[in-house]
């Protein structure tokens, strides 16, 4: 973990001062191994392939969606944004970028179109007392995830991969980590049943959801739960599809919880709009929030249809990212606060979070409450992600840019990247003049770059330093030295990493 102090570096530089810093010219002493006419300052931008996609020279295998941060207040949270891009035409993956929009650390997947594989649900999370990244990787089959999950350390190594067990794939729309070294996820099957009396056959596919927990260290599964032995198809607000072979989605799990205070499950099924308490380990049902069989009297403006991301709080209240289609039953789309009380059988609505313009998202979306009182949100195939203050005042509003691009979660957490390789640098040589181009993929404590010059490959010499200037940092070497190579610093000036040296 970090303090306040260092994520607000990381916020790092503002649009304007990155036109400042490209007007900058550092003039250097005479160098032994390069002329005293050498200087070094900040090139041109980098160009860009498209609006909507970010190319770098020196990473020419990344073309993440570009973010655009329309709202950006005083007084937001600290913390770095993490999400994933998938449909469209640019690649799939996880991002994490600053509250401007710039990137910090990216990892692509596959590239645009219809890919085999993908990446969703990117956080923070602990694993054995540290501070991990997790995500599913996988397809993307009838609305379902199949794939694994990882989880990699503040180096981005991965320390451990999770499987479904049952014979099942890993599903995409949950994976959480628990303080017992075990990780909660989604997975689907496939079943048949008599579903004539829903308007299919007398043996029509279906879909299951299960909840599965599974050893870490182990490979083990410790609990499991399957939503076809504990609730009905009548609870389902999908219709079966015409054709019996095509399983029905009737429940549709999308998410998955402990409740900090009774260390029970809470879950949420999308096509049947209700939220479910799992007793552990027994799998009993002991609730049953919304649908059609509600233990809660909702009060109108507390409910909801095909919601994502339920979470439960010590202080007895849910988020619920509120979708409301589709097809539609009331939009816009939402996010919800809400109170239970378990001895009344009463929900009532605490807060709502909506958003100007009004977003119509059919699915995805997700709602996290910080420390510090403010609310963040994904609002799913919309790509908007929001932060609001402890009166819900709009202090950050952005989105990814992108046709047909849909994110599924946004989230808001501390994070310090130190990756294991080193900082990549490509170079453009001129007549009078070497452009320098400097990444380093996931690395959140650099403060400025020192680049290093020379005439043999073992001799090179600082010929001056520039600020950080988002992902990539342009930098003009005037002069022509045989070698260069490139050094992270932090605040204080301390070398993080060097690159390769590469000639000219």
């Amino acid at each position: 973990m970090t303090s306040q102090g260092g994520l607000s570096r990381r916020r790092l530089l503002s649009s304007a001062t990155k036109i400042a810093v490209a007007g900058v010219a550092v003039s250097l002493g005479a160098c032994s191994q390069v002329s005293s006419a050498t200087r070094v300052e900040a090139a041109g931008a980098d160009p860009k392939a498209a609006d909507d996609v970010q190319s770098f020279r020196s990473r020419p295998d990344f073309h993440p969606p570009r973010v655009l941060t329309e709202v950006r207040r005083k007084g937001t949270a600290p913390g770095l944004i993490l999400t994933d891009c998938h449909g469209g035409s640019s690649q799939q993956g996880g991002m994490i970028f600053d509250e401007t929009g710039e990137l910090i650390w990216y990892k692509p997947v596959s590239n645009g179109g219809t890919p085999s594989l993908r990446l969703f649900n990117l956080r923070v999370q602990s694993y054995r007392g540290e501070p991990v990244l997790c995500w599913w990787e996988g397809a993307v089959v009838a609305g379902h995830g199949q794939g694994h999950y990882v989880i990699a350390d503040s180096n981005y190594r991965t320390v451990a991969t999770v499987q479904a067990k049952n014979g099942l794939k890993g599903d995409l729309h949950e994976f959480v980590l628990t303080e017992q070294g075990t990780a909660l996820f989604s997975a689907y099957g496939t079943a048949s049943a008599d579903l004539s009396a829903y308007g299919s056959a007398s043996n029509a596919a279906y879909f299951f959801g299960e909840v599965q927990e599974v050893d870490i260290a182990t490979g083990e599964l410790v609990f499991s739960w399957r939503s076809d032995t504990h609730v009905g198809f009548e609870d389902s607000y999908a219709r079966p599809p015409k054709d019996p072979q095509v399983p029905w989605d009737y429940f549709h799990l999308n998410s998955i919880n402990v409740d900090p205070v009774d260390n029970n499950l809470v879950i949420s099924s999308r096509n049947t709009w209700c939220a479910y308490k799992i007793e552990r380990p027994s799998g009993k049902i002991l609730w049953r929030l919304g649908g059609k069989a509600s233990d809660f009297a909702l009060a109108p403006d507390a409910r909801f249809a095909y919601q994502h991301d339920v979470c439960p709080y010590e202080n007895g209240t849910l988020t619920i990212f509120d979708n409301a289609g589709s097809p539609w039953v009331n939009p816009p789309s939402r996010g919800l606060v809400l109170a239970l009380d378990e001895t009344r059988g009463t929900a009532v609505l605490v807060r709502e979070y909506l958003h100007h313009p009004p977003v119509d998202s059919p699915a995805l979306g997700s709602v996290q409450e910080l420390s510090d009182g403010h609310v963040f949100m994904g609002w799913g195939t919309s790509t908007y992600f929001s932060e609001y203050g402890p009166s819900a005042e709009l202090l950050l509003d952005g989105r990814l840019l992108g046709r047909r691009l849909e994110s599924y979660r946004a989230f808001k957490q501390p994070w310090v990247g130190a990756p294991v390789e080193p900082p990549a640098v490509a170079l453009q040589a001129f007549a009078a003049r070497v452009d320098v181009y400097v990444s380093w993929n996931g690395a959140t404590e650099v403060d400025s770059w020192r680049l290093l010059a020379g005439h043999a490959r073992d001799a090179l010499s600082s010929v001056g330093s520039v600020p950080r200037a988002g992902f990539e940092t342009a930098i003009t070497l005037r002069g022509h030295p045989a070698f260069v190579a490139v050094e992270a610093l932090d605040s204080k000036g301390r070398v993080l990493a060097r690159s390769r040296v590469l000639g000219t």
